[in-house]
């Protein structure tokens, strides 16, 4: 089988789906698939022009190969200036990316399956017919009225459809999904990053952590489309307690500044906030082992409760630590309250407070939870295990073998 993953993405980029397409790439390409990632030519963060083997920045194995495609990308240099201005660079910059690709598409040899995550481009791929071979990847439902004419018209024409939740897929019947389309594939890990997960105090003395508190971490950008993701919450919920340290793996700093004035505001000093900032993907295990206690707080909002399938979830459950978390719909489909995690009501600082504190008093619950976790993991949600069922469904879905 040849596969096309189309993606209008910074490779390599800071946030979480770029790690998702590569990692998701290889487990293909592993799994026998002959497989190309089509991606725009974007101008980078200066921390990020930096790297040379994009493969190497994730940890992937370059089995599969990566074209870049031209564009006119005006992002860089608009920034967070006015609304308006970043929305008329966004839509430069896809319209050019569309319009190479559409080149690209009608005039090179064809695949047997072309992979997306983006509206537009599975909209392309509908209008020049190549809906029986494409598999959709769908990671929200489109608000707007053309973006949901454009979702609903690629859901009946798709070959088939990868929603990453089960709230997903039951919307993406509704704009006209049938049930043989439908397989729905949670995020996960790949297995490798977490085989040998150094101790908790070679993780401190590496990262420069010599904390002798019990630290509770969050890996991550710190927001997202302009969401909170929790964070401020999960600050505050951990500064009044003792002996209790709050560790940001992630950023950007101006969010990071934000926290560290909420954290003094309530007595606390630097010495118990620990900051890494931006780090490579491949230095995510390590101070994940640095941890005592994961946090995923995130708020509720349509995204976060019915379309988000975190990779940090995921990678939190491999690491050997227990996990406190937001009690969503989606993060429900994967965790069970004490059984892999202990789950919170969403914006509830006291209970999250709670949570934090019996897990601060009960060494027993902390491995109990995390070896769960790890177990339930490695058994369902790793990046091969996702790989398989997707080439399962394709096969009956298009007739291609691999």
């Amino acid at each position: 089988m040849r596969l096309l993953y189309i993606a209008n993405a910074r490779i390599p980029t800071e946030k979480a789906h770029g790690l998702q397409i590569m990692q998701n790439c290889e487990a293909l390409a592993r799994a026998g698939v002959e497989v190309t990632l089509r991606a725009p030519r974007r101008v980078n963060t200066r921390e990020l022009r930096a790297v040379a083997d994009p493969w190497a920045h994730y940890g992937v194995q370059p089995c599969f190969a990566l074209q870049r495609l031209p564009c006119l990308d005006l992002q860089w240099l608009v920034g967070e200036r006015i609304a308006t201005l970043r929305r008329g660079a966004f839509l430069l910059q896809v319209t050019s990316w569309i319009l190479v690709l559409t080149v690209t598409l009608l005039s090179g040899r064809r695949p047997d399956v072309y992979f997306t995550r983006d509206l537009p481009v599975a909209g392309l791929l509908v209008l020049l017919r190549r809906g029986g071979r494409l598999a959709y990847e769908p990671h929200r439902i489109s608000g707007s009225g053309p973006g949901r004419w454009l979702q609903a018209r690629v859901m009946r024409h798709a070959a088939a459809l990868f929603p990453v939740t089960g709230a997903m897929a039951r919307q993406a019947g509704e704009l006209g999904a049938t049930r043989e389309q439908l397989c729905v594939v949670h995020d996960g890990i790949r297995a490798e990053r977490f085989a040998d997960m150094p101790s908790r105090e070679e993780a401190r003395q590496q990262s420069g952590w010599n904390s002798d508190r019990l630290v509770v971490g969050y890996v991550g950008r710190l927001q997202t489309m302009a969401m909170d993701k929790g964070v401020g919450s999960l600050t505050k919920a951990v500064a009044p307690l003792d002996n209790m340290a709050i560790a940001l793996v992630g950023g950007p700093e101006e969010r990071v500044r934000e926290l560290r004035s909420l954290w003094h505001a309530s007595g606390r000093s630097d010495d118990d906030f620990l900051v890494a900032g931006q780090v490579d993907p491949e230095a995510v295990p390590l101070y994940l082992a640095a941890f005592d206690v994961c946090a995923m707080p995130f708020p509720w909002t349509e995204h976060f409760a019915w379309y988000a399938s975190p990779v940090k979830l995921f990678e939190y459950m491999a690491s050997g630590r227990p996990l406190v978390a937001t009690d969503l719909p989606a993060v429900a489909e994967v965790v069970r309250h004490e059984e892999h995690a202990l789950l919170v009501p969403p914006d509830d600082i006291p209970a999250l407070r709670e949570a934090l504190q019996r897990l601060q008093g009960d060494a027993a619950l902390r491995q109990r939870l995390a070896c769960n976790a790890r177990e339930e993991v490695m058994r369902r949600y790793t990046w091969a295990h996702r790989a398989r069922r997707i080439l399962r469904h394709l096969e009956r879905r298009t007739g291609c073998a691999v």
